[in-house]
């Protein structure tokens, strides 16, 4: 990795924190490349929270579910 400075005169003390900033950044793409390998944890899994098959409704439920307090 090559820097050029352009303009200006940096102290030593700002040119040593410009590199520091650039490696830190650097390796932070390198982790985030890396990523997390296998199957997502149970807690960030959402298709863990889903029914695994959907219930059966009984006969007339839908004929019960107009009344506004179920059947009388």
């Amino acid at each position: 990795m090559v820097i050029k400075v352009e303009r200006g005169r940096p102290t030593p003390e700002e040119l040593a924190a410009v590199v520091a900033l650039v490696q830190a950044r650097a390796a932070a793409l390198d982790a985030e490349e890396d990523g997390p390998v296998g199957r997502p944890a149970g807690w960030s899994a959402p298709a863990r929270n889903l029914p695994r098959a959907l219930p059966r409704p009984a006969p007339g439920t839908w004929r019960m579910s107009a009344w506004p307090g179920g059947p009388a």
